[in-house]
Formats: structure tokens, sequence, C-alpha cells
């Protein structure tokens, strides 16, 4: 005699409806900070945390800070897009510059008011190359969790 079961619904897929994606995002986007911010103190000497909870702390600052300085950006792209003359295009540009160049100043000054000497993330160079680890790493984890008909809808 065989036992039958009726079809219970999996939870992954229960949770998955539930989900809220800008959340999970969200979540994601810290986790994936934390290593990457963990790995810049444990490799790079000039960036510093005393605890792991500064660190867990300091990524969920970066992650604000920079989703402010990328919606600035992408704003500031949009305005370049837009300009129709040589001029604004040009000052398009500078402020496209000014946003890129001035946003790893805004992340150490914010670093340094919310944790003074309990977190460095050391100068221009270092915050520089953070900034950038952190936001392909992100992109990276963010389209490896995809789900494969995403990845080939956003191919085109």
């Amino acid at each position: 005699m065989t036992a039958h079961r009726d079809h219970v619904p999996d939870q992954d897929e229960d949770a998955a409806d539930r989900l809220e994606p800008h959340a999970a995002a969200a979540v994601v986007d810290v986790f994936v900070y934390v290593v990457v911010l963990n790995l810049f103190v444990e490799y790079l000497p000039q960036v510093l945390s005393e605890t792991f909870t500064l660190s867990l702390l300091t990524a969920v600052l970066l992650k604000g800070v920079l989703e402010v300085v990328v919606a600035a950006k992408n704003r500031v792209k949009a305005r370049f897009r837009q300009a129709s003359t040589p001029i604004g295009k040009v000052l398009a540009a500078v402020l496209l510059w000014v946003v890129l160049f001035g946003s790893k100043f805004l992340v150490l000054e914010a670093v340094n008011l919310v944790f003074g000497d309990r977190v460095s993330l050391g100068g221009f160079f270092s915050v520089t190359l953070l900034i950038l680890v952190l936001l392909l790493s992100r992109a990276a984890v963010r389209r490896l969790l995809q789900r494969p008909h995403q990845r080939v809808q956003g191919q085109g």
C-alpha cells in the first residue's frame, strides 16, 4: 500500500510570493556590503572598524548614502541626455563629475560624523576603490539571484 499525500505548496514558493522585492534587495545589499567592507578591513590597513557590529552599522550607512548618490547620478545623467545645447551638455557633465567626485567626500564625512575614530575608510583613493567594489559586488550578486527568465529579458 502506498501512502498518498496531497500537494502541499512549497514553503519557499509561499515566502517568495510574500517578499517585497525592494526590501529583500536592500537586505542582500547590506549583507554584500558587510562582506566587502570586512574584506577591506582585513586587507587594507587604512580601512578600520573596531568591531563587527560597527562594520554592520557602517554597511547600513553606506547603503543609505550610496542610494542617495546613485539617485543623484541617475538624475544628472537624465539631465545630460535631455540637454539640447552644447553648453547644457557641458554643464550636465560637470555636474555629473561633481556628484561622482563629491560622493567620496560625502561617504567619508558621513562615516566620520556617525562613527568618529571607531571606523575609518581611509582616504579618497581607498574609499573610491571601496565604493567601486561595493557597487560591482552588489550588481554581481543581484544578477546571480535573478531568475533565469529575468536575465534573458534584461540582456535585450
